[in-house]
């Protein structure tokens, strides 16, 4: 009998995750996604299947995004790109991870900048 490895028990926790959440037009999903050295975060509108804002610490400074301080400076970062393109709430979408550490620094760092979920 063969162990599913910690990636493959997170990317069946994520599918059931993504049966219950759906981003609109109106309410977009903000979707993380996180490695050993970085943390990434979307902004996706599911119905037209568009990526409407991302953001990543693999971007341009190379900010560390394996660190709190650097998932939540990719949180503030999301948001405000999401508001410069008007949307105001969105749905969010942990992908399989805890809410915990670097993803729930991100989704706090979000709300403070004015996403609202």
């Amino acid at each position: 009998m063969a162990r599913d490895s910690k990636n493959e028990i997170r990317i069946r926790v994520h599918q059931r995750i993504r049966n219950k959440v759906k981003g609109t037009a109106e309410r977009p999903r903000l979707a993380v996604f996180r490695s050993l050295k970085h943390i990434y975060a979307q902004v996706i509108d599911d119905v037209k299947g568009h990526t409407l804002v991302a953001a990543s610490s693999a971007e341009e400074n190379g900010k560390s995004g394996g660190n709190i301080a650097g998932a939540k400076a990719i949180g503030t970062l999301v948001a405000d790109r999401a508001k410069d393109k008007g949307v105001k709430a969105v749905v969010f979408d942990r992908g399989g991870y805890h809410y915990h550490g670097r993803v729930k620094a991100l989704a706090d760092a979000a709300r403070q900048a004015g996403l609202e979920f």
